[in-house]
């Protein structure tokens, strides 16, 4: 498999992993938890070091994966106590657990190198180069790992898809329902949590942000529907992922950079021009119903005619 291929595969594996879940987090509020979990694995790297004396990537992986999912419980902890909205919570446990991490850091590991650039922002252009062996034949790890996320994402949307709407839109019918918000809320939390985890050493925190975010923003402005809002999201990913790969051969560019820049286009794009939502869409039909006003001589049968006929076209 070429290099170019392997990049564009990784890019559009993330963006499936991060699409199938980014529009939940859009919708329920919680979009800084993926920033969260980028500061909030640091102890987790540096514990893995003080127990084993490892800076093997799978330990490493492992540990950073511990404290994402106890950052994302403690954040879903807090929250639910109705003391602090969930904005604040992030902002209580993610700079807590970053702050005990550098603590870690300036005490027990100083004098090493944990090559956190490599572990927590990653680089995508390096991924054809960390390779497995698997069934005989050598592939970028980042590939089986992502899939493998992917598959777990879609499984967790497939069985848990009534759950996860209920709780979502109202999570007091789903309590009467039988069906436990707050337990639904863990479960997507710590789904997040794996793929940023999975992801950072391959691609970095800043792509996997982005891929969480953007194009499930992005979406939420083109559709109202859950499941078409998820399925858009999933291809502005795509589009991101081979976008931004030409963008950055051809002006020899960061590659992250230039997916995270596509993303960004495509979400520009949508708020402007967005069927329902876009500012210019808007400002057009919004003109278009205020110029019979504006025309001279006009009978007021025709005005009324022609509004009744806009709020049709618009609704």
């Amino acid at each position: 498999m070429s290099d170019d291929l392997t990049i564009i595969l990784t890019a559009g594996l993330l963006g499936t992993a991060c699409g199938l879940l980014g529009p939940f987090l859009v919708l329920r509020r919680q979009v800084l938890l993926s920033d969260a979990v980028a500061h909030a694995v640091l102890p987790g790297i540096v514990l893995v070091y003080i127990l084993f004396g490892s800076r093997a990537s799978l330990p490493v992986i492992l540990g950073a994966g511990l404290f994402a999912v106890i950052c994302v419980i403690g954040i879903e902890q807090i929250r639910a106590t109705g003391l602090v909205k969930a904005d604040a919570a992030t902002g209580l446990v993610f700079p807590t657990l970053f702050a005990l991490g550098v603590i870690g850091v300036t005490t027990f590991a100083s004098g090493v190198h944990l090559d956190l650039d490599s572990t927590i922002y990653g680089d995508i252009a390096f991924t054809p180069f960390r390779t497995w062996e698997l069934f005989g034949t050598e592939m970028a790890r980042s590939l089986p790992l992502l899939a493998a996320v992917t598959v777990g994402n879609m499984a967790m949307l497939v069985l848990l898809w009534k759950e996860l709407k209920a709780s979502t839109f109202d999570p007091v019918f789903s309590k009467v329902n039988g069906i436990s918000p707050e337990l639904v809320s863990r479960i997507l939390l710590i789904a997040v949590a794996v793929t940023a985890v999975t992801a950072f050493e391959s691609v970095g925190a800043i792509l996997v942000v982005t891929m969480l975010i953007v194009p499930a923003a992005t979406a939420h402005l083109l559709t109202v529907r859950l499941l078409p809002l998820v399925a858009v999201s999933v291809i502005v990913g795509w589009i991101s992922a081979v976008g931004g790969y030409g963008s950055a051969v051809a002006l020899d560019a960061s590659i992250a950079g230039a997916m995270g820049l596509v993303a960004t286009i495509c979400f520009s794009l949508a708020f402007l021009l967005s069927p329902r939502y876009g500012i210019i869409t808007r400002a057009v039909r919004h003109q278009r119903k205020i110029s019979p006003v504006l025309s001279p001589g006009l009978q007021p049968v025709s005005r009324a005619g022609d509004a009744s006929g806009s709020e049709d076209v618009s609704g």
